[in-house]
């Protein structure tokens, strides 16, 4: 996103609560075209009443937010045209072919060329053989992506999609990831809410965690490079004396953990620290056979700032 590209999605200060419970508070929010960004935290974090405010389903008890240059609270209309929105329930009419639940909704909206419509969004994602087929005797896996069609078929600018691979077989969420990553490559911008961490690292360009708020956000990689307990790790074919003398005074501080065929070093910046070590051993006549860095997983991150314990109420 330049200086000159306001954002797709922005959110400012965004809080609503039921009664005396805040479900989203303090909430700042920023994503350009063609972004695929992640809202990831346990139940009850309040990512689908996020969802909901953005795509004016319902109103926020306070702040400001705009999707595609429309406000909330102003310009609902005109921001639900704008929007997809894949539902965590698919909510289908059972007693519909696939064909006529994607016709229904294409009248809802306006639609031309809506046969064509249909056509491209079951084809691409595998339902065309099942166009005739009623909906109520589809699997799960199949009403997601009929639900997903649904979403997509008036061309949005804009995607919300609530845990878009449920029920899926691993072959079928391949699918919709690869789906999801050609709408980004053409522009569109996604919002995926997701407990999946393997999701979300996968197709995600940046990651939102969140607990009611944003507690943090970037690239998956930028969230585990920045979180305490990266490790810069040198295995040697064994750790003699004079090397484990040459390494403890290169890094005198104590930090360092010494082993038969190991050193091992906690650091914020192994890339940064890496190049010294190594020579202060090898100077030292260590056999290097290699040299790791042991980054923290996702999940890793996502626990130390969620916590361990998931929240059961149910989302608003």
């Amino acid at each position: 996103m330049t200086p000159e590209e306001p954002p797709v999605i922005r959110a400012e200060s965004l809080e609503k609560r039921f009664g005396d419970r805040v479900a989203v508070e303090a909430l700042d929010l920023d994503i350009p075209a063609g972004e695929v960004f992640g809202l990831l935290g346990p139940n009850g974090a309040g990512k689908t009443t996020t969802v909901r405010m953005l795509t004016s389903l319902i109103a926020p008890t306070a702040g400001r937010a705009w999707v595609g240059g429309h406000a909330i609270g102003v310009d609902d209309q005109a921001v639900r045209a704008s929007v997809g929105v894949l539902t965590e329930v698919p909510g289908l009419y059972a007693r519909l072919t696939a064909a006529e639940n994607l016709r229904f909704h294409a009248r809802l909206h306006g639609l031309d060329d809506v046969d064509g419509r249909i056509a491209r969004y079951l084809g691409l994602l595998g339902l065309s053989d099942r166009r005739d087929d009623r909906a109520g005797g589809f699997s799960k896996g199949m009403k997601q992506k009929l639900a997903i069609a649904r979403a997509l078929l008036h061309d949005p600018q804009v995607v919300f999609l609530d845990e878009p691979t449920a029920a899926l077989d691993p072959s079928a969420a391949r699918v919709v990831r690869d789906f999801i990553t050609g709408l980004r490559d053409a522009g569109r911008t996604i919002v995926l809410c997701t407990h999946n961490l393997d999701e979300a690292q996968r197709v995600c360009d940046r990651i939102a965690i969140m607990r009611r708020t944003i507690l943090k956000v970037g690239t998956p990689e930028t969230l585990r490079t920045d979180l305490a307990g990266n490790r810069l790790v040198i295995r040697l074919r064994g750790v003699g004396e004079a090397v484990a003398k040459a390494a403890t005074a290169h890094i005198p501080d104590g930090r360092l953990a010494v082993t038969e065929t190991t050193l091992s070093l906690p650091t914020p910046d192994p890339d940064g620290e890496a190049p010294g070590l190594v020579r202060a051993v090898v100077e030292a006549g260590g056999d290097v056979l290699r040299v790791e860095v042991e980054r923290p997983t996702l999940e890793a991150v996502y626990l130390d700032l969620v916590g361990g314990d998931e929240q059961q109420e149910d989302e608003a």
